[in-house]
């Protein structure tokens, strides 16, 4: 059985990863990126940008990937920046479609820039019984555009 890059997300993520890491591990090799590279750039985006509630890690991670594929290298290739901004609106769109939100916080019901609310998401295992299928989703998504 073939693993999906959406399932190579959901189990880095199960494995400690932040949503963030897992996303843009799970494609970086595919664009000549090491996999400890990637986890090193992706990780202060977790829990909505270093726990701050805003757009969800698993967004800004597949964001990431999308930059990695289409992102502009060269100041005047503007076609590479606005093909970038057009997948990059087609995957928020889709995530949207599926999930209704981009924000961290709507996502998970609680605002993790509060210390009371992120140990409550710990405790409640928040993480792993919402967090895995956002990871999932946009791993899946992004299988797709790209």
């Amino acid at each position: 059985m073939t693993l999906t890059r959406a399932d190579d997300a959901a189990a880095l993520f199960t494995a400690g990863y932040s949503c963030s890491q897992a996303v843009c591990a799970a494609f970086a090799e595919d664009f000549g990126i090491d996999r400890t590279t990637a986890l090193r750039i992706s990780c202060g985006f977790g829990g909505g940008m270093a726990h701050t509630g805003n757009t969800c890690g698993a967004v800004t991670g597949a964001l990431m990937v999308i930059g990695m594929k289409y992102g502009r290298t060269e100041i005047g290739d503007l076609a590479a920046k606005e093909k970038t901004y057009a997948i990059a609106n087609a995957f928020i769109t889709e995530f949207l479609h599926r999930e209704h939100a981009t924000r961290c916080t709507d996502l998970i019901g609680l605002d993790l820039s509060d210390p009371k609310n992120l140990a409550e998401a710990r405790e409640s295992d928040l993480f792993r019984t919402k967090c895995t299928g956002y990871v999932r989703d946009a791993a899946e998504i992004l299988e797709k555009l790209l």
